[in-house]
Parts: structure tokens; C-alpha cells; sequence
């Protein structure tokens, strides 16, 4: 049986309510250390003191903002990720990655955060060309589970069935998270000659983007739930163009999605 180190013994004598000095008295170590082990301890399980606790729909069953869940859900799987505690930082943190071409989306993904973590703040971190919006929790995961070590792309991503619940319900909200992180909506343009006159046609489109097999499977099982059809495309990267193009899918699509503002 392996030996419980010093912070262990710590840990377990203060959640009995032993005290800081007392614990550093029986352990032999510096009481600053208790203190510091106490304070991430407590941070870990969001309990430190004028701090609210993060809404955990699993752990605490708080009600869960669906609508906000299913957007963010899209974000999180094509431009965001995770970050754990390390010994700088002591809370899991969400980041989505977002263009400064779009301050609306800056906004939107900001709501949604809100909405989903509401005693959580979120912050947005400025980089070259474009923001992070960031916001920490330490029920990320639970909300996430698709969280893993390496890229996306490399590991399976599939959602829990509680997810996918809230996918049916709200799947335009689950694509416009997918659009608004890996997507865009764009004029294509063709010719054609007629009586000797070549002329140009032009036409909205919308792309969606992705190197993950298992994200692209997602976004186009959930447009064909809302009736689009699509067309995909391999790219030279290895990654896969899925595009709409039909008159009437772009129109539906415009309507509940619609260019990035």
C-alpha cells in the first residue's frame, strides 16, 4: 500500500477540521505551506470564501441554460479547448479563440458563457488579430466531456447522451456555434456564355470546415435533422469542406444562422 505523502495527510486531516497549526505541528512542516495547500484544496472544489460556487448541472444539478449549452457546445468543438490546473494555474479554464473581423460573435460566445456559468465572469484576452474569451471553472470537464489530451482531431469526439438530448432539442443553436467558430458564409460567383454573351452569376453559400471526422459527422447529421442538404469536399490538408448551397437550404440557413457580424 503506497504511503500517503505530506500534502495527502494534510489534506485529509484539514477537511476533518483539524487546524493550520495543528496540522503543520503533527506533520512537521511549514504552517505556510498548510495554508497553501488549504487554499488550493478549497479553490479546487470552488469553496474559497466571498466566492460563488460554478453551476454544475451534474455535480450540484443546477438547471442548465440549453438553448446557451447547445452554442457553446459548437464553439467549444471547433474552436475552443480546455486547460487544466497546473502549478500556475489552480482552475480549469475554456477558451474560445475568436477573429477581431467579428466583434458580434466576440459578444455572443461572451452571453453564452454567461448564460451556461452564470457565477462565473468571463474575461477576454487580447492576441494578434483576434480575442480569447476565457472562463474558469472547475466543472469545465463535466460540461465537456469531450475534453482530452492532443488535438481534437486525433482522439474520437462523441457526445454523451445528454448532450446529443440537447442537440435534438436546440440543433440550430448547435450550428451556429459550429459556424460561428469553423465556419463562414460567402458570394460564390460562375459564368456562363449565353447567345455569346458571357455572363456572371453569383450566390451565397455557406462552408464548414473541420479535420475532424467525427465533428464533421456531427454538424452535417445535425443539418440533415433540420432539412439542409449538403455537398462535401476533401481539402489538401487532410481536413473536409462541407458546403450548402441550394437556394433553399442557404435561405433556411439565413435565417436562423446568417452571416458573421
Amino acid at each position: 500500500m503506497t504511503a500517503l505523502s505530506a500534502r495527502e495527510q494534510a489534506i485529509h486531516l484539514l477537511r476533518r477540521g483539524v487546524s493550520n497549526a495543528e496540522v503543520a505541528r503533527r506533520l512537521h512542516v511549514p504552517r505556510g505551506t498548510v495554508s497553501w495547500w488549504k487554499h488550493r484544496d478549497r479553490a479546487k472544489r470552488d469553496e474559497l470564501p466571498g466566492r460563488k460556487r460554478s453551476a454544475c448541472m451534474h455535480c450540484y444539478g443546477d438547471e442548465l441554460n440549453r438553448p446557451a449549452y447547445a452554442y457553446l457546445l459548437g464553439l467549444y468543438l471547433g474552436d475552443g479547448h480546455i486547460l487544466l490546473p497546473n502549478e500556475y494555474r489552480r482552475t480549469q479554464s475554456l477558451q474560445i479563440t475568436c477573429d477581431d473581423k467579428w466583434p458580434g460573435i466576440q459578444d455572443s460566445v461572451e452571453q453564452a458563457m454567461r448564460q451556461v456559468l452564470p457565477n462565473n465572469k468571463p474575461c477576454r484576452v487580447r492576441r494578434t488579430g483576434c480575442h480569447d474569451i476565457k472562463v474558469y471553472s472547475n466543472h469545465l470537464t463535466c460540461l465537456f466531456p469531450q475534453h482530452g489530451p492532443g488535438k481534437k482531431h486525433l482522439r474520437t469526439i462523441a457526445l454523451q447522451p445528454w448532450q446529443q438530448e440537447i442537440v435534438d432539442a436546440h440543433p440550430w443553436e448547435f450550428l451556429r456555434g459550429l459556424i460561428h467558430s469553423d465556419g463562414c458564409r460567402i458570394t460564390n460567383w460562375a459564368t456562363r456564355t449565353v447567345a455569346g454573351v458571357t455572363k456572371r452569376h453569383e450566390y451565397p453559400r455557406y462552408f464548414f470546415t473541420n479535420t475532424s471526422v467525427d465533428i464533421i459527422g456531427l454538424f452535417t447529421t445535425t443539418l440533415d435533422a433540420v432539412g439542409i442538404q449538403w455537398k462535401t469536399a476533401s481539402r489538401s490538408n487532410g481536413g473536409f469542406n462541407i458546403s450548402v448551397a441550394r437556394k433553399d437550404s442557404v435561405a433556411l440557413m439565413d435565417t436562423h444562422i446568417g452571416p458573421k457580424y
